[in-house]
């Protein structure tokens, strides 16, 4: 019998570091040599399957303990049996292929279990592959009950029964078929650094073949393996952004020298897509952009030196919620033109790409983060000028966080002198399209 190819050798590895350490797979993904070595097929084999057994990893588990005798599995063997599991509930790999491999890396894993591992996987092949079959089956007809997007997608039942009674049974379906590809990547031109064009070309020159979305400066990447390797973002010549992101970005109408105070700035992504609007209309916006933690600031500012905004944008550690208070500092003291508030959320419409989420959210977590929203919108409406805008967005696809947060904002006593601007964008994942975000804008009127 062959021995376990060493991709999936490497996904086991993979999956071993992001239990054991609590990583993030796809940080690991990027700065891994083990994947770095891999050619393209390999890389993109190892990065699909690493991200769905984590995303699937309830619905696996439940599938290869209905078949042990014993219900305790040494976690690396676990991690081995997942892989295989995976592939066949979820890939197009031929059972036989699928659990011969998965015998083989249980064996290099612990040898002793191997004979267990043929037992449970040719009983996942055997019996759990042909109910997911089934449930596709229906769920791509439009006739799939919760239960059924459950098995399809292998995200948790509670979360897909939220989606469904919130924004429909359409909706629900498609976030589950949806995790069964990769997300789009897309990329927009950093027009601190390079114009459209000039970014077009760069990408052209890596082949990375870019193609035109519906937004200006914003490229979907046909051919994105060699985007790591080809510099371009660490040069921050382009900033990756899914497309649903980009587009809440644009919801600011950033002007040319107006005062910004962007709440939630992370890691800079955010700060580079509403810059490049105030500098496509003449010239960059002067924003304070804050986050409550200091490593992401750092990052943030590195990002924005390499950007050539470290004078246009200053970056610091502070705490929302303590926006309404007195004394601040002085850079936060405002008022400001606009408040752009990019909460921390669940993430449900970024499950693809994110997809220690899907097991680990609770659902008294979304109460908790409601909580947290409500409050750092009420600090950072203080800081609005009148007649200045609020931005309030999230990549949730809950209303708990959504519609629900800026319903009781504009009801309380903070937002009393606001009204809405506009329609609020909602975007909902759907098969090789972009992710889920909400944003809305509101003007202060007094």
């Amino acid at each position: 019998m062959p021995a376990a190819t060493q991709a999936r050798r490497v996904c086991a590895k993979l999956l071993g570091e992001v239990r054991r350490r609590d990583a993030h797979a796809r940080d690991l993904l990027r700065t891994s040599p083990d994947v770095n070595a891999f050619d393209a097929r390999d890389r993109a084999f190892v990065s699909r399957v690493v991200l769905g057994t984590i995303g699937a990893q309830g619905v696996l588990d439940a599938a290869i303990d209905r078949h042990l005798r014993r219900p305790h599995v040494e976690p690396k063997v676990r991690d081995a049996l997942r892989v295989s599991a995976y592939e066949l509930l979820f890939l197009s790999t031929p059972p036989s292929v699928g659990v011969s491999q998965g015998v083989e890396l249980v064996r290099h894993a612990r040898p002793r279990a191997a004979g267990m591992a043929n037992a449970v996987l040719r009983r996942v092949a055997d019996v759990e592959a042909p109910r997911r079959h089934d449930a596709q089956a229906r769920t791509c007809e439009g006739i799939g009950s919760v239960a059924d997007l459950e098995l399809v997608s292998g995200y948790p039942s509670w979360l897909l029964g939220r989606v469904w009674d919130e924004r429909g049974p359409r909706a629900a379906q498609d976030l589950a078929l949806s995790a069964l590809e990769p997300a789009p990547v897309c990329v927009a031109a950093v027009l601190s650094v390079c114009t459209a064009d000039e970014a077009r070309a760069l990408l052209d020159k890596h082949g990375l073949d870019p193609r035109d979305t519906n937004l200006p400066g914003s490229f979907a990447l046909g051919s994105p393996a060699a985007l790591a390797s080809s510099g371009l973002v660490e040069r921050a010549q382009v900033v990756v952004s899914d497309l649903s992101a980009q587009r809440v970005a644009r919801m600011a109408h950033m002007l040319p020298n107006t005062s910004v105070l962007e709440v939630g700035q992370g890691r800079g992504t955010k700060t580079l897509l509403l810059e490049n609007q105030a500098i496509a209309a003449g010239a960059p916006a002067h924003v304070v952009g804050i986050d409550s933690e200091e490593f992401k600031v750092r990052v943030s500012r590195k990002r924005m030196e390499r950007a050539k905004l470290s004078k246009a944008v200053n970056c610091l550690a502070f705490d929302a919620c303590d926006l309404a208070d007195d004394p601040l500092p002085r850079e936060l003291r405002g008022p400001f033109d606009l408040v752009f508030v990019d909460a921390p959320c669940s993430g449900t419409g970024t499950l693809r790409r994110h997809p220690e989420i899907a097991w680990h959210l609770l659902p008294k977590d979304v109460g908790s983060l409601a909580e947290l929203q409500g409050r750092m919108l009420d600090a950072a409406s203080t800081r609005v000028l009148p007649g200045g805008a609020l931005c309030y967005a999230t990549c949730s696809v809950l209303r708990a966080e959504d519609e629900d947060v800026v319903e009781r904002f504009l009801a309380g006593p903070h937002g009393k002198v606001f009204v809405q601007d506009g329609e609020p964008l909602l975007t909902l994942p759907r098969t090789a399209d972009a992710d889920g975000h909400f944003c809305v804008r509101l003007r202060r009127e007094g």
